[in-house]
């Protein structure tokens, strides 16, 4: 049995084992062992990603060790992480004559080669983008999928532009996909610029994805960075243009990392476990035979039948036919968050129909078996998606405080909820007194009723809407 959703650290820590999603008693801190139930998640969860990008990205992959001459080259980008960095001195027995950094992101790697690649204006604008691991030598609480030292499932998109204007436009494009990606999924994100302290190293700006976590603290989802010419500059990489000039590209660059998965875990599942959409699932339908003496035949003729119409419309589904109690296949499934559940027994194997429920919702109801369409599956995983957002909405919004002084900020942060006050320029540092500032909130989510502009809450001057929060 799992411990209550309201213990939410308990709760996380065992249904990420008992689930099936890892297995992490790697002997090693912050490193985890992904699971065949856990990777087809992951799997299925990154070819959303991968589908969204292959629009107009190109996938490639860069090498994990990059030379400590190339990863110093940015003094402003490795300030950010020089005390997370994994060195590689040696190779077998042999001290290295270059230390190798096991990349812990991988704008040093890449750049170097946008410079041999690019010559004109013409071979703009490079977009592509790879899903690979990074290592970070995180020293706080690690945590599976949340706070790791090896991010096995790092999405980092690169692109490189004319203009900045241009980069300005891919940096709306680049949360236009965030977006569908995160709606896809039924998690309610809010979206901040990051105060200027709090910024990717080396950027001109960063914009990020934040949702709310069961325990009222803040999750980062994904980000999204405007580099300017910044390292175009260091890293010398010119486009010749139309009239034969040269002039420095700008970049940008975007991530996302297998906290969409603790996010999506976390966010929908409840005391029995996952919830997970019908499109990520990795078992879509489970078929549950309820045996009874004499009717053993006619109940498994009725389920394989189903099963076989099911496979055919092409659904993860599964025919369990283990001796377990029907309790105990419902235990399992419920934890493992399949969507829809089957269930036949001699009556409705009598009667040529199924009793159907939905992971979340505690009823069942008959359907006839020739009734099962695809098109009725479809639906019901449409209808199960709404309920999952509109619950995930819900949820959010009642962790959310709008505040108008410092004093309710802090009390909102103390209470584990979202505090959102407005503050100006001058006063947004004033506020971290209380809590980590998410940034300038940059738009305003269709759920939440709140405008963008105010009265600055500590000096009384025209202020905008900024997030104060508990974070991970």
């Amino acid at each position: 049995m799992l411990p209550p959703k309201e213990n939410f650290s308990e709760w996380y820590h065992e249904v990420i084992q008992q689930a099936e999603i890892m297995d992490i008693r790697y002997p090693v801190k912050g490193l985890y062992v992904w699971l065949p139930f856990g990777f087809k998640l992951r799997q299925l969860v990154y070819a959303k990603l991968r589908e969204l990008l292959d629009r107009d990205h190109q996938e490639v992959y860069f090498p994990t060790l990059i030379p400590e001459d190339m990863l110093m080259k940015e003094s402003e980008h490795i300030k950010g992480f020089e005390d997370e960095v994994y060195w590689v001195t040696h190779g077998g027995l042999e001290q290295l004559d270059v230390k190798l950094a096991l990349r812990p992101t991988s704008e040093t790697a890449m750049y170097p080669m946008f410079k041999l690649w690019i010559r004109s204006h013409a071979d703009l604008p490079l977009k592509v983008y790879q899903i690979v691991n990074v290592f970070r030598y995180e020293t706080k609480h690690t945590r599976p999928l949340i706070r790791l030292r090896e991010v096995t499932s790092f999405k980092e998109a690169h692109t490189v532009h004319r203009t900045y204007e241009e980069a300005e436009e891919q940096v709306k494009e680049a949360v236009k996909l965030y977006k569908e990606f995160y709606e896809f999924l039924a998690i309610p994100y809010l979206i901040f610029r990051r105060p200027e302290w709090d910024k990717f190293p080396g950027a001109d700006y960063t914009i990020a994805f934040d949702t709310i976590m069961p325990d009222g603290r803040t999750l980062q989802i994904g980000t999204v960075h405007n580099l300017a010419d910044n390292f175009a500059k260091t890293f010398d990489i010119k486009y010749e243009t139309p009239n034969g000039d040269h002039s420095y590209a700008y970049q940008t660059c975007y991530g996302i990392s297998e906290r969409c998965i603790a996010s999506l875990i976390s966010i929908h599942g409840d005391d029995l476990g996952l919830i997970l959409p019908f499109e990520v699932a990795p078992v879509q339908i489970v078929i549950i035979p309820i045996l009874y003496k004499g009717w053993e035949e006619k109940v498994l003729e009725l389920s394989k039948r189903l099963y076989d119409k099911l496979k055919g419309y092409d659904y993860r589904v599964t025919l369990d036919e283990s001796d377990e109690r029907p309790g105990a296949k419902y235990y399992r499934w419920e934890l493992k968050g399949v969507p829809i559940r089957f269930e036949i027994g001699p009556k409705e194997a009598e009667k040529n129909e199924v009793v159907v429920s939905f992971r979340d919702e505690k009823k069942k109801f008959v359907v006839a078996f020739d009734e099962i369409s695809k098109e009725l599956i479809e639906r019901w995983a449409k209808e199960l998606k709404e309920r999952l957002k509109v619950r995930a909405v819900e949820n959010a919004k009642s962790k959310i405080v709008i505040c108008n002084s410092v004093d309710e900020v802090a009390g909102a942060v103390e209470s584990k909820r979202v505090a959102l006050v407005y503050v100006c320029e001058d006063c947004e540092r004033e506020i971290e007194n209380y809590g980590s500032v998410l940034g300038k909130m940059e738009e305003k989510p269709e759920w939440l009723d709140v405008n963008l502009e105010g009265i600055c809450a500590i000096c009384g001057g025209k202020g905008y809407l900024v997030g104060v929060a508990k974070t991970y």
